[in-house]
């Protein structure tokens, strides 16, 4: 598309003007579409799109005005550009008339060549630069579909294979018949709940990347979900380390499924990246009127370097020596579904304070899109 020739359409009813014209305007990636009539025009532009008009303004039959009301009429042309040509005296009502029709420009003869020239090559080049916009546009398409096929993989054909793994490592945990045994089913299921973990964080990414997560707001009390995230930590072997806080009326309206996750992803990076045996406090302060802050701290501190890029997509867990547990998209994830209920997330970290994110939430979400 973007390597074929730029069509130019000019339109004069004498034919030693279209000669000088042709003459004038030829050059390599130019294609020009030559007609004696406003009919013949017409028929051109059914066949070929252009990316400029040239017309003349008295032609007999249809004239160049009549041309270009026919132009901007019809869907298919009413967005080619028109420079109006004419060899009468200067009038005032007469160039009115032809930007009124949609002409960009009007030039009265004997005009300078170059002017018509240069005005042809922005044209030009304006139509070479929407080519290359629309091959990217192309491009970036099938990079989606690609993606949405990628993702209709991990969501399918990787997880039923992956829960096959893991109920299978846990049965061998509950009937090992040796220590050893039941060492190494253990770390086959830490292994597939890890997997299941970034499978689950790449599906989630793609779909708020995509724009296809939408929220789905309802009433809800911000410390009852909490708690309730809490207690899906039961089984962690620091789940007694977490301690939920709250005052005031944590009530307000929410996408609960996508605020659980940004809280659940919070609480295990906690979990993953706080000092061994330190509390991790959860607390919720919801004394305002409009608006409901939540932080979620622990001890150890994030290095320095790092800090400046703690939401970015596939480094947010960088923090420090541990091995990473997904994918470093918990924290970035839990960026995205802040900003769309229009709140904010910061997180501080040093050897004094430790390590605290903060999330302030309005009451009602504001469905605000990045």
């Amino acid at each position: 598309m973007t390597n074929s020739p730029v069509n130019i359409l000019i339109v004069d009813d004498i034919a030693h003007n279209i000669t000088a014209l042709e003459a004038l305007l030829a050059r390599p990636g130019v294609e020009l579409l030559v007609a004696n009539s406003g009919t013949a025009a017409l028929d051109l532009l059914l066949k070929h799109e252009a990316a400029l008009a040239i017309l003349d303004v008295n032609m007999p039959g249809m004239s160049g005005f009549e041309l270009a009301s026919l132009m901007r009429g019809s869907p298919r042309t009413s967005h080619v550009p028109i420079i109006f040509l004419t060899a009468t005296t200067e009038d005032t009502s007469r160039t009115f008339r032809g930007y009124e029709a949609g002409a960009v420009d009007f030039l009265h003869k004997p005009f300078d060549p170059r002017i018509l020239q240069s005005k042809v090559d922005v044209f030009v080049q304006l139509e070479q630069h929407k080519r290359q916009l629309a091959d990217q546009l192309l491009a970036t398409r099938q990079l989606l579909e690609a993606n949405e096929m990628l993702m209709a993989v991990l969501g399918h054909d990787l997880r039923t294979p992956l829960g096959t793994v893991l109920a299978s490592a846990e049965f061998l945990m509950r009937n090992a018949a040796d220590e050893q045994s039941a060492t190494v089913a253990g770390r086959i299921r830490n292994s597939s709940l890890r997997m299941s973990r970034m499978v689950h964080q790449l599906l989630n990414l793609a779909r708020l990347q995509g724009g296809r997560m939408q929220l789905q707001p309802r009433a809800s009390d911000l410390s009852a979900l909490c708690r309730a995230v809490i207690e899906e930590f039961a089984a962690h072997e620091r789940a007694s380390h977490i301690k939920l806080t709250a005052r005031g009326n944590a009530t307000g309206t929410w996408d609960t499924d996508l605020l659980w996750q940004a809280i659940s992803n919070l609480i295990s990076n906690a979990l993953q990246h706080g000092a061994q045996d330190s509390p991790i406090a959860v607390d919720i302060d919801a004394d305002e009127a409009n608006r409901i802050r939540l932080t979620v701290s622990n001890r150890g501190a994030i290095p320095a370097n790092v800090l400046p890029h703690l939401f970015e997509p596939f480094g947010s867990n960088k923090l420090g020596q541990k091995p990473r547990e997904g994918l470093g998209l918990g924290l970035h994830i839990v960026d995205k579904i802040v900003h769309m209920h229009g709140g904010k997330v910061m997180g501080q970290s040093d050897g004094v304070i430790g390590t605290v994110f903060t999330v302030e939430l309005p009451r009602t979400a504001q469905s605000w899109v990045s």
